[in-house]
């Protein structure tokens, strides 16, 4: 167990090297219409809270797929949900006033704030909503000491369940939230998030998750072979569909002749007398 940590509002994170402002007046405007929150500006915000610090997501192959697999199977999870924001590498600052007291978790998901586009969370913009769950996937550049100040940050304002993966060692280490903050949960094999439902299990070789459904989390390579498999499972039922049709049609056609010949063979029989109906 992880008792709480009061971290002084006075320690303060490396500062960052702000982005230049964008090119144009124009090109801010148009960004601004798509954005819930104005985009940051050095030279004319009161307090400047920087959307970028130079940084890559991610520093290999390995550890980006995972975030972009996590990330983009979040998003197909709550795509109905218009309040649920799923983010990645989004600046949070959880104190108004101070923009050297943020993270950016590899991926956050804020239940109850709606999907809008930002350049940052700023919590108490935010219905002061912290982010519920926050997902760190580790590369070898990440080192002890900052994975304990990341910890000390999500323990100190809020986070409900953390999550760290190792890619390396295939670890995955649960932090929920209990009276005394974050503890780290020791689970057998298999764990069920309780915000969000998914399954985490650990018996895999590699990282396995699933939806609620049981579904599971699929790649973007993998998603579009499903899809083609679909279509192509849906062009087969179609093709299906219109040789039945056309052996019913067939089949109308075949009957429509043997009225005919029907109607001319009564027709002869009539000519000579005959009432076909009684024969």
């Amino acid at each position: 167990m992880v008792p709480q940590v009061q971290v002084p509002a006075t320690e303060a994170i490396a500062p960052i090297v702000p982005p230049n402002p964008m090119e144009t007046e124009a090109a801010t405007e148009a960004t601004i219409e798509t954005f819930a929150d104005p985009a940051p500006n050095p030279e004319t915000d009161e307090v400047f809270y920087p959307d970028c610090d130079g940084q890559p997501l991610a520093n290999n192959t390995e550890q980006f797929e995972i975030i972009m697999n996590i990330k983009g199977n979040l998003d197909l999870l709550f795509a109905q949900d218009p309040n649920v924001l799923v983010a990645g590498d989004l600046f949070w600052y959880p104190i108004e006033g101070n923009p050297t007291i943020k993270y950016a978790p590899d991926i956050l998901v804020a239940l109850g704030r709606p999907k809008a586009r930002r350049y940052s969370y700023k919590q108490w913009t935010e219905n002061n909503q912290p982010p519920q769950v926050v997902f760190e996937i580790l590369s070898p550049g990440n080192s002890r000491k900052e994975m304990d100040r990341k910890l000390l940050f999500y323990d100190r304002y809020g986070v409900e369940e953390y999550y760290i993966y190792n890619p390396a060692n295939h670890k995955l280490s649960v932090w929920l939230r209990g009276d005394y903050g974050l503890d780290l949960v020791s689970f057998p094999g298999e764990w069920v998030s309780p915000r969000l439902g998914i399954r985490f299990d650990m018996a895999q070789p590699e990282l396995a998750i699933f939806h609620p459904d049981g579904q599971p989390f699929l790649s973007f390579m993998e998603l579009c072979h499903q899809t083609d498999e679909i279509q192509k499972q849906l062009e087969e039922e179609q093709h299906r569909a219109e040789l039945a049709q056309q052996q019913l049609e067939e089949e109308r056609h075949r009957a429509e002749l043997v009225q005919q010949r029907a109607e001319r063979l009564a027709e002869q029989l009539r000519s000579l007398g005959l009432d076909p109906d009684a024969l």
